[in-house]
């Protein structure tokens, strides 16, 4: 079921969300003190462009924390609350819903990246 998802998921726009997550991750690594944000982007762009079957766990120490504070400080809140509101967008339809918990979970990674890994 997965792959059904991820497929509609990539030909539906999911290719073009990971495409605008690894341009952000080019514009990060430009400067030398934005490399650790840029491989973040790129790291979200594989689980926007393929969101099914994989889980998303936090595990961060003070270092991502401080990381994470800064990245809600410039982005993180504007991008998770894109992906809320088209979650619950999705969500309004009983064949979107699936869609829409794909956001829900892009929302949690996007807000703080940083010790985040999927699985």
């Amino acid at each position: 079921m997965s792959f059904i998802g991820n497929l509609i998921w990539f030909l539906l726009g999911g290719f073009l969300l990971g495409l605008g997550w690894i341009i952000a991750g080019i514009l990060w690594c430009i400067t030398i003190i934005g490399i650790p944000l840029g491989i973040q982007c790129f790291k979200i762009a594989g689980v926007a462009m393929f969101p099914f079957g994989k889980t998303v766990a936090n595990n961060g120490g003070a270092m991502s924390l401080l990381l994470n504070i800064l990245w809600i400080c410039i982005s993180g809140v504007e991008l998770a609350v894109c992906h809320l509101v088209i979650g619950l967008l999705f969500c309004i339809t009983i064949i979107g819903i699936p869609f829409g918990r794909q956001h829900f979970k892009l929302a949690q990674v996007a807000l703080m990246p940083f010790g985040t890994y999927t699985f």
